[in-house]
This record gives C-alpha cells, structure tokens and sequence, in this order.
C-alpha cells in the first residue's frame, strides 16, 4: 500500500474524515474536534499516531528488533523493523495494523 493508501484506511478504521490537499501529499482533518481542519499524519505526528492507537485500542510491543502492534479487539497487527528511526517504525506499525483493521470494514 501507498502511504496515502495506508492513511485512507487507518482513517476508516478510526471513522476520522480526511481532505486532502489538491497536491494530494497532505490530509487534514478535524480529529482534535477543534473545529478547525489540521494536517493529520500518524505516519509522521506522533501526536496522531498515539490517538489512532488509542481509539483502536492498539498496544505496540517493542523488540530488539523491531515493534509488534496488536488490535486489543481484532485479531489485526503488524510488525515493523527499526531500521535507523524506531520511532517512525512505531508510527508506521500503527498505522499498518489500523489500515487492516479499516480494510476489513466494508
């Protein structure tokens, strides 16, 4: 999947409504229930990655090498090596794991 792809479908899963940016390289939504549309990427906030963690009771599990992410009430979760950045891996296993659980929704 595309990181745009992956977005859509984490964002399914968490019944947030994404706009994208005509250059389609941001999406904003109003997920802090300001009122007012931010840019909203758990890919690379770790503001918003904690949220969709949070609302799909997602519990990462670090590794030596890497960090497992598991659903608490679906059997979805995904692994993501640390590379340089285990940070971003913890991003990117979030919002993996969301995306399938978004996938599985029709």
């Amino acid at each position: 999947m595309t990181d745009r792809e992956l977005l859509e479908a984490a964002a399914k899963a968490a019944g947030i409504e994404l706009k994208w940016h005509p250059d389609e390289a941001v999406a904003y939504s109003d997920v802090r229930d300001s009122g007012y549309w931010s840019v909203w990427n758990p890919l690379t906030d770790d503001g918003d990655a904690l949220r969709l963690a949070v609302k799909l009771k997602l519990t990462p599990m670090m590794r030596n090498l890497g960090v497992d992410v598991v659903s608490l009430e679906t059997t979805e979760a995904a692994y993501e090596r640390y590379r340089d950045d285990p940070y971003a891996a913890t991003r990117r296993a979030i919002v993996r794991a969301a995306a399938e659980i978004g996938r599985s929704k029709t």
